[in-house]
């Protein structure tokens, strides 16, 4: 009997596992697709660099708004239940975009936001909770699923768009199949949610989190890096098409600067997990992107993708180590949550101004090397922030919280 007990253990183990997979790749293609169009979707609906900068912001807006409110969603329904309402939020926000209609446009793209958000914070807790000894481990699987349908996303818009001659709305549209398959592929865990009753409800009380400095080192490190990273999948596709390359190639730029860096997005969890403290790894992550950006700057266009590989790198082992602090910081799957809420909401707002200001800097100068500056800028504060970030400590020392 106890034989059998551990053979089902282990089947629900990897029946979760497949959907918090499945849950992942959902994370970002929604987003990441549409950077290589933005060309297409300004010309035709006739959009300025920062209004076209605001398909990418408004999710992270989104990010920003519902994070906090995604752990008080799943006290009352329960995690597994809230985690299919946000996929099926996510179908509905990205056949919303798809329609001919410039309000529909931006109301699918928050409504993607939205629904990204709830598994966005809930998954490092489920994590956190179901995995608590395989911590580095898992958020390595999940991220590098994510990273890798992100890369997906950002190199088969355009092919689908003009290859196969989809048009840019029914490639962003195209997603929603994916979504809606991740949905049915989550559906066992709500009957393990009906068996298990309130276990897997995430109970969260807001207290002292929000007065750590630790806490707010994790959430600033969260921010820059997802600023960086949602600014160049918005905008190096534009910024090699005005250097020379055409809109495919660049936006496969984009899919390589993602894909390059998977092997990293696994290792550096696991590395961090095994780890005191992670000011190393910071350190030499954070030089990686100082370097891409100062070689972007230096117009050499020949080592481009010297630059592209380096950017890849860093994007994907900052990602991995950021959702790795919300777990490593915390005690519990109860702070996991609200430090993740934290660190989303806010470090997201911060990364919101991140596409819409190097839109409008380069509406401004009309040339890449202001942005780039200010992005080597950025990325020092993500350094200094990261270092904080990564000591060995607790968000709070009360482990009662």
């Amino acid at each position: 009997m106890r034989i059998k007990d551990k053979v089902n253990v282990k089947r629900a183990d990897i029946v979760l596992l497949i959907g918090i997979v499945a849950i992942s790749a959902n994370l970002r293609p929604a987003i990441t697709s549409v950077g290589p169009l933005i060309g297409f979707i300004r010309d035709d609906m006739h959009l300025s660099n920062g209004l076209a900068g605001l398909l990418t912001t408004l999710p992270l807006v989104a990010f920003a708004v519902f994070s906090p409110l995604a752990p008080k969603f799943s006290r009352r329904l329960g995690i597994e239940m809230t985690l299919f309402l946000g996929l099926m939020t996510l179908v509905a926000g990205i056949m919303l975009r798809s329609t001919p209609s410039m309000s529909t446009l931006y109301t699918g793209t928050f409504t993607i936001g939205t629904a990204i958000a709830v598994s966005n914070v809930l998954l490092p807790s489920l994590i956190k909770q179901k995995f608590s000894d395989r911590v580095g481990l898992m958020t390595g699987v999940y991220t590098t699923f994510m990273g890798g349908f992100a890369a997906l996303g950002s190199g088969v818009s355009v092919p689908l768009a003009s290859h196969l001659g989809f048009g840019w709305r029914s490639a962003l549209g195209f997603w929603a199949v994916l979504a809606a398959f991740a949905a049915l592929v989550w559906l066992p865990q709500l009957r393990h949610q009906n068996r298990s009753g309130t276990s897997q409800r995430i109970d969260v009380k807001l207290g002292g989190l929000w007065r750590s400095p630790l806490a707010w080192q994790v959430t600033c490190f969260m921010g820059l890096q997802s600023s960086i990273f949602y600014v160049t999948v918005t905008w190096i596709p534009n910024l090699l098409h005005d250097s020379g390359m055409d809109p495919s190639t660049s936006g496969w730029m984009v899919s390589y600067m993602q894909l390059i860096g998977l092997p990293a997005t696994f290792i550096v969890s696991v590395l961090a997990d095994r780890r005191p403290n992670q000011k190393r790894i910071v350190f030499a992550i954070s030089s990686l992107y100082i370097v891409a950006f100062a070689g972007l700057l230096s117009l050499k266009t020949a080592w481009v993708y010297v630059w592209i590989t380096l950017l890849g790198i860093g994007q994907s082992s900052t990602i991995s180590l950021a959702l790795a602090f919300l777990a490593l910081r915390a005690r519990n799957a109860q702070q996991a949550a609200e430090l993740s809420g934290m660190a989303q909401s806010v470090g997201y707002l911060l990364a919101a101004v991140g596409p819409v200001a190097i839109g409008y800097l380069y509406d401004l100068t009309q040339t890449w090397s202001v942005p780039l500056t200010v992005l080597m800028f950025v990325s020092f504060c993500m350094l200094f922030a990261g270092l904080g970030a990564g000591r060995n400590a607790y968000v709070t020392p009360d482990k009662n919280m």
